[in-house]
């Protein structure tokens, strides 16, 4: 059995535990997820970062030369602020990476789905492929790809790294392309 304190951090991610999930669902995202999910997939052009938080994802990309729209329905600090990503008719974006708020993932698959990227990226829980109605929406949706961790990530609780919660729960990088025909593959990062 874990300590308290460590079964009490466990339950927060999860968000089944008093404390709840962490504000607006802020988990940013370490440059090290970014890493991998490029050292895997092909980007050109402006990407879109819908939920920037305070810049991680975007931050990184940047460093790395991509040019990149960020923005965010909170203020964390970074990008432009009250750009509500399921209120959105239409992108000029072609390509968007992000790290969606888990407690909406089914609807944040379906719009990025209905705005017709050429390709999107979501880090989401390995748990995201479970379950018959998101199953169903992955194969309605044509999910492409699927990059699984081997070690876990350390993800940062309201952008705040948080070592001692490190490995706790396994994710993955989604990956849809306009471009796959077939079923979805399965790879390690």
């Amino acid at each position: 059995m874990m300590p308290g304190g460590a079964m009490d951090r466990a339950h927060s991610i999860v968000g089944d535990h008093k404390a709840g999930r962490p504000d607006d669902d802020f988990y940013a995202t370490p440059p090290e997820a970014v890493d991998a999910l490029l050292s895997r997939e092909l980007w050109s052009g402006v990407i879109w970062e819908p939920a920037c938080g305070d810049g991680a994802i975007s931050k990184r990309l940047e460093q790395l030369e991509y040019q990149v729209y960020s923005s965010d329905f909170n203020d964390h600090g970074y990008g432009q602020v009250g750009v509500d990503f399921l209120d959105c008719a239409n992108t000029p974006y072609r390509f968007m990476i992000t790290n969606p708020p888990y407690n909406i993932t089914t609807e944040w698959i379906e719009r990025a789905h209905d705005l017709r990227f050429d390709k999107f990226a979501l880090l989401l829980k390995l748990s995201a492929l479970e379950g018959d109605k998101r199953s169903r929406l992955m194969e309605r949706t044509r999910l492409s790809r699927v990059w699984v961790f081997r070690k876990r990530l350390t993800l940062w609780r309201n952008g705040k790294s948080l070592t001692e919660n490190k490995g706790m729960i396994a994710f993955a990088w989604f990956v849809w392309d306009r471009s796959h025909v077939g079923d979805p593959s399965i790879g390690w990062i």
